[in-house]
């Protein structure tokens, strides 16, 4: 199945945006950053955000997906190198489709991570 859902997990995974198409055209993305939220409107604004976000390949450590009446609760963690330099960012996702299309995504983010603060969280992990 290739949902829109779908199709925006592996644009986030694979970092290709050119060929995205999921979002509808007047898409609303809602999301929250450590320290700030804002909203972006339209599926060219949404696609730019995340391109820029979203610029790396990476892999999934985790994910899960509940469905929801009308989209899907997303929940991950994604990996990748930045430089050279191990990240990762923890993120949950409403994401609300209509037909074919994602009509809006509320999103709220941990932040970027890079490879020393992921040391220092997982040593706090094992105190």
């Amino acid at each position: 199945m290739n949902t829109p859902v779908d199709r925006l997990l592996a644009a986030f995974e694979g970092a290709n945006w050119e060929s995205f198409d999921a979002f509808a055209p007047d898409t609303v993305v809602d999301w929250t950053v450590p320290g700030w939220r804002e909203t972006s409107r339209g599926s060219e604004d949404a696609i730019d955000l995340f391109r820029g976000w979203f610029r790396d390949e990476g892999r999934f450590e985790d994910l899960r997906r509940t469905p929801l009446p009308s989209g899907e609760l997303v929940e991950f963690t994604l990996s990748w190198l930045e430089h050279g330099v191990p990240h990762a960012t923890h993120q949950a996702h409403v994401v609300e489709v209509e037909g074919d299309h994602i009509v809006r995504d509320t999103m709220w983010c941990g932040g970027r991570w890079p490879a020393s603060l992921l040391a220092e969280m997982e040593e706090a992990a094992r105190a």
